[in-house]
């Protein structure tokens, strides 16, 4: 079982790193983009590019971000009942949760399927196969339901989940 936890928790942080080297990617192609601007060349598909680098970064961060606490999570109700509703409402909502990205990523698998067998390529000038750029939505939703199917068998068998929050970033200091 170590083994596992520790691949699942690397498998989350190098979704991490990638969402922001994707992040850095969106820079640098905005930079390129203004610095191709001011000496009169033309930068073909760097929107486009920049698009697709917004929507890695966003779905490779989701499991890392639901690991370190970074999602919104309304705490309000279970802090407010006792133990074992608290564990009852936590099973239910890891077990929607997982259901829901589990169902996304089974879709999103058939949908970049068909834009691969039908060669789909993007109206732009850089003319891409969708199915790449795609691709990253079915890995990111795919690291999503792992995580919340391992926070919710975390809760089952250990009683809690595996959410950490980073407390410094709670603090407010005047």
């Amino acid at each position: 079982m170590a083994a596992i936890r520790k691949t699942l928790d690397f498998l989350y942080l190098l979704a991490g790193i990638a969402a922001a080297v994707c992040l850095v990617a969106i820079l640098v192609l905005i930079v390129a983009q203004m610095v191709a601007r001011w000496t009169g060349e033309i930068f073909p598909g760097a929107p486009n590019y920049a698009g697709y680098a917004m929507a890695a970064a966003s779905f490779l961060a989701f499991a890392n971000a639901l690991n370190k606490g970074a999602h919104i999570r309304v705490s309000i109700l279970l802090n407010a009942v006792p133990a074992g509703m608290k564990r009852a409402l936590e099973i239910w909502c890891f077990t929607l949760g997982a259901a829901v990205a589990w169902y996304f990523t089974y879709y999103a698998y058939w949908f970049v399927y068909w834009s691969w067998k039908f060669n789909e390529v993007s109206q732009g000038q850089d003319a891409i196969h969708l199915w790449i750029p795609q691709s990253v939505m079915v890995i990111g939703g795919g690291l999503m339901a792992i995580a919340l199917t391992d926070n919710l068998f975390h809760v089952v068998f250990k009683g809690d989940h595996r959410i950490s929050r980073d407390t410094v970033d709670d603090t407010f200091e005047v």
